[in-house]
């Protein structure tokens, strides 16, 4: 056999091998819902500018993750902290599967580092909560009063043209029985931003209602329709300072390459997670 077809074979093997294992994962996508598309709402939480400067961070490693799977990442709301990074954002990922493959994202992402914004140089901790919605279609039947509805309006920031920046076109709803709060900037008339919004709202309290009903949901959605910051909800700790190391809550899966998963290669993590929710649905049986 000459070199050369020696390296096609190995070349044809790898790619089968990555063939397979790509179906051996998809064989774990037994939710209901994981073919959709999905929402993602991120929020800083405590560390002050750190915190918003690692929800940006955050957002940047979910959203490379979604591009290299080939979804489609679009940012309807981002309100962005005039120091350093977000304070919160909200992103649609259009694409089969996307839910499926995010999920296991939704929780509280720690961080521990030098911060670069003490002059004294010290350690800091901030926290970023994640939420992750599927999209559900438009004949969902949720019944939504508009006595539940508190609407406020203001002027978008960030990206999104003159027109969005200059006119108060940016829609905020909270449905006040819930206290859940949904946030649309991207478009250029309000009227289209509160159809988006609402459209996440419906999918929001449907989801709430489907965790109501049946607790072995909590495995395919977390474990709270809504985001937190306790200690329960930390789903994974990325440590730069002063070693470096990234380990998941869940499954005790860890990478020391931090910058890798920094850039959106979390793939591992995911999987680790696919495998232990699986684990965990046949202990409930």
């Amino acid at each position: 056999v000459e070199p050369h077809e020696l390296a096609d074979l190995a070349k044809d093997l790898a790619a089968a091998e990555e063939a397979i294992g790509g179906l051996r994962i998809r064989a774990y996508f037994v939710g209901e819902h994981d073919s959709l598309s999905a929402f993602l709402t991120l929020q800083a939480g405590a560390g002050g500018i750190d915190a918003c400067d690692w929800t940006e961070m955050v957002m940047r490693m979910l959203s490379r993750y979604a591009e290299r799977r080939e979804f489609e990442v679009e940012i309807l709301e981002l309100d962005k902290e005039p120091t350093a990074g977000i304070r919160s954002a909200t992103l649609q990922v259009k694409g089969r599967g996307a839910f499926g493959w995010l999920k296991s994202e939704r929780g509280t992402h720690r961080l521990v580092r030098i911060s670069p914004f003490d002059a004294q140089n010290r350690r800091q901790t901030a926290f970023c909560a994640v939420d992750v919605t599927p999209e559900f279609d438009d004949s969902i039947d949720i019944e939504i009063k508009d006595s539940d509805l508190k609407m406020d309006v203001y002027r978008a920031g960030g990206a999104g043209g003159q027109h969005v920046n200059k006119t108060s076109s940016a829609v905020r709803i909270t449905h006040l029985p819930s206290g859940i709060v949904v946030q649309c900037q991207n478009e250029r008339h309000q009227f289209a931003n509160r159809r988006t919004a609402m459209h996440m709202l419906k999918n929001r309290l449907y989801q709430q209602e489907l965790e109501k009903r049946a607790a072995a949901a909590s495995i395919g959605y977390a474990n709270k329709s809504n985001m937190g910051f306790g200690a329960s909800d930390r789903i994974r700790t990325y440590t730069l300072q002063p070693f470096q190391l990234v380990k998941d809550t869940r499954t005790s899966h860890e990478d020391g390459n931090v910058q890798n998963i920094l850039d959106g290669d979390i793939h591992g993590f995911v999987e680790a997670y696919l495998r232990w929710a699986a684990a965990e649905r046949e202990k409930a049986k």
